[in-house]
């Protein structure tokens, strides 16, 4: 009898401790989603914030979100013309109350040293107390690593990997004279939820190591005054792969980048939209091969219709070259 009263005992304690996670992980959410106060990010951190990969989605909704709460703008992006129609944009919306600065560069292209210089240069005399790291590169389609274009691949790690990490180290010795700063590194899901990610194999590593190195800054310079963190996104209206379009579990980019603005000098690793966070949750009491299956089945079925389409474009031009 003792022995069954101390087992009724220890299920009571073990489903009274699940019931308080339960019940704190709700509080929390609902308190870091919606009731936390974001930061003043002018007051925190400073008066100008650079924006990479500025010109399209996340990048380019970000700036304008930044502009909203006060900062001026460096934007950078490879391509001079929409930086300058970008610029022209946030001008007409923000008049004077924001300044803008532009600076081309192509992280394919440049070497680590011309890039580091080409970002010193851009902030030099400026107050940058931000740092968005959104430059990215994806597949054009998903691909088994031995049929992705090695080219492409080695586009991707210098923009992905390389970009972010010369751009990170080019603005930190400023930001570590003046004793604060907040940079935020954009990660994904593919890489934070997902255990793996096949047909994306290389852009999702990359991701990953934008999420460790997040975390790793984090710790060097937390005692600094520079808050470092990777934000999480996961589907995200986009023209990319698979042309999504926006909904609940896949927001515009620029409803992503509010409530991205929302978490900015919090924690090291998060994920902003709740939508996407209740995803996560989801995922992560599946069994891996649930959601590992799902998602390689539809990798595959956007391969074969690429691939499919590809054939056709090739032997369309064929025929026009040999009627």
């Amino acid at each position: 009898m003792e022995l069954m009263d101390l087992m009724f005992e220890m299920a009571a304690l073990l489903g009274l401790i699940s019931l308080s996670r339960l019940i704190f992980g709700a509080v929390n959410f609902v308190w870091v989603m919606f009731l936390r106060k974001p930061k003043d990010l002018v007051k925190c951190y400073g008066t100008w914030a650079l924006v990479t990969g500025a010109t399209d989605g996340i990048g380019r909704a970000m700036a304008f979100q930044l502009a909203s709460k006060g900062l001026s703008l460096i934007l950078l992006a490879r391509n001079p013309s929409k930086l300058e129609s970008t610029s022209q944009e946030l001008a007409e919306k923000f008049g004077n109350k924001v300044a803008v600065k532009c600076i081309v560069a192509d992280f394919d292209k440049l070497k680590k040293d011309e890039i580091v210089k080409a970002v010193q240069e851009g902030i030099q005399g400026l107050d940058v107390g931000i740092l968005i790291n959104n430059a990215g590169v994806i597949y054009d389609f998903p691909k088994f690593i031995h049929e992705a274009d090695p080219q492409m691949v080695e586009s991707l790690l210098n923009v992905n990997i390389g970009g972010l990490t010369w751009t990170t180290m080019a603005v930190l010795r400023s930001m570590l004279k003046r004793k604060r700063g907040a940079i935020v590194n954009v990660g994904s899901g593919t890489a934070h939820v997902m255990p793996g990610c096949a047909l994306l194999a290389a852009y999702c590593a990359s991701k990953a190591y934008i999420e460790y190195f997040s975390k790793s800054v984090t710790l060097e310079f937390k005692a600094h005054g520079i808050d470092i963190q990777c934000q999480i996104p996961l589907l995200v209206e986009t023209k990319t792969i698979g042309a999504i379009k926006a909904g609940w579990l896949s927001p515009s980019p620029e409803t992503w980048s509010k409530a991205s603005i929302r978490w900015i000098g919090y924690e090291a690793v998060c994920i902003p939209y709740w939508v996407h966070y209740m995803e996560t949750i989801v995922f992560r009491t599946m069994p891996i091969l649930i959601p590992n299956g799902y998602t390689l089945r539809g990798r595959l079925l956007l391969r074969k219709q690429r691939m499919e389409e590809k054939h056709a474009m090739e032997l369309d031009v064929r025929d026009k070259k040999d009627p």
